[in-house]
């Protein structure tokens, strides 16, 4: 895959009340976070891949609470 590295990692989150649209936002902010090479939101999960030597799961879980969703991973 173009931009993953051989350390890359797949992630799904669940993400309660989580529509389609809001999921739009919530990729958009994962994949501002270093590190994050792809977020794919669906209804009531996101599915990220990401560097975890750049940044640890928990800071994806962290930054999908900050949209104000419960978040964790499934």
């Amino acid at each position: 895959m173009a931009g993953m590295t051989s350390n890359a990692a797949r992630v799904v989150l669940g993400v309660r009340g989580m529509t389609r649209d809001a999921g739009t936002s919530v990729a958009a902010a994962l994949s501002a976070l270093p590190g994050v090479t792809r977020a794919t939101p669906d209804e009531g999960r996101i599915e990220g891949h990401y560097d975890p030597s750049q940044l640890p799961v928990m800071d994806l879980v962290r930054s999908v609470r900050s949209q104000g969703f419960l978040a964790g991973m499934l």
